[in-house]
């Protein structure tokens, strides 16, 4: 199955990447620049398709970014610190960003004659994230159905999409994932700042798959604080 790779340069959509660089027959990563605050993601989206040997794109959809205001990746707000099931984490979400994206994806992957999209939502997203839930891709996949009918037939594929973010973990160990080539930090500083949500979820992920994390962290205690009175999903 030729397989588009949604890849933003964060530790799911790498995974992602070598796993259906495993499964599938990996055609290319797509990445989006849509302003979000800093573009270093972006760079290790890059280094994978490298490692990986295949075509990266970059689209800039940062007019459409423009105007989906009110999101602490778009607009100059703080970064909360703390677990990403806190209230305080939903200034992180960008409306509407994946459905936007994977109309995208699913347009060019119908250009390409490939015969599926792959995008690395998970369980832990669905907290905060409603488009990272297996009811929109469900729905999305019904109207990309209707979109496409009689031009291509394109597979919306989410493996990880039912799992914790610690799956992802055991399942990038398994196919070889070099996680210290991924970024997942939403301050985009020299490394890891270790406190803002998506720190605090990496660096429990590790613990919880029992793989040794070589992410380089400005506080690398914080998370035990910040986890202490969470269970993780599907944990």
């Amino acid at each position: 199955m030729k397989t588009l790779v949604v890849c933003s340069g964060g530790l799911d959509s790498v995974s992602l990447a070598y796993k259906i660089a495993s499964e599938q027959q990996l055609i290319g990563l797509l990445s989006f620049d849509y302003g979000q605050r800093h573009k270093k993601e972006l760079e290790f989206a890059a280094r994978a398709a490298k490692a990986l040997g295949v075509p990266h794109q970059i689209i800039d959809i940062t007019t459409i970014g423009k105007s989906l205001t009110g999101s602490a990746l778009t607009d100059d707000l703080d970064v909360p610190d703390g677990h990403y099931a806190e209230e305080t984490m939903k200034i992180t979400v960008v409306p509407n960003r994946n459905a936007i994206m994977l109309a995208i994806a699913f347009g060019v992957a119908a250009a390409k004659k490939a015969d599926a999209v792959a995008v690395a939502v998970h369980g832990g997203d669905h907290f905060i994230y409603p488009d990272c839930r297996p009811g929109f891709i469900d729905a999305f996949q019904t109207m990309q159905n209707h979109a496409l009918e009689g031009y291509a037939d394109v597979t919306l594929l989410s493996p990880f999409v039912t799992v914790p973010k610690s799956e992802i973990v055991v399942q990038g160990a398994k196919y070889g994932t070099p996680f210290a080539d991924t970024w997942s930090c939403y301050k985009g500083g020299a490394r890891h700042c270790g406190r803002c949500g998506t720190c605090v979820e990496r660096r429990e992920a590790f613990h919880l798959a029992g793989v040794v994390d070589p992410t380089e962290y400005e506080d690398p205690d914080f998370w035990r604080a910040a986890t202490s009175g969470f269970k993780a999903e599907g944990v």
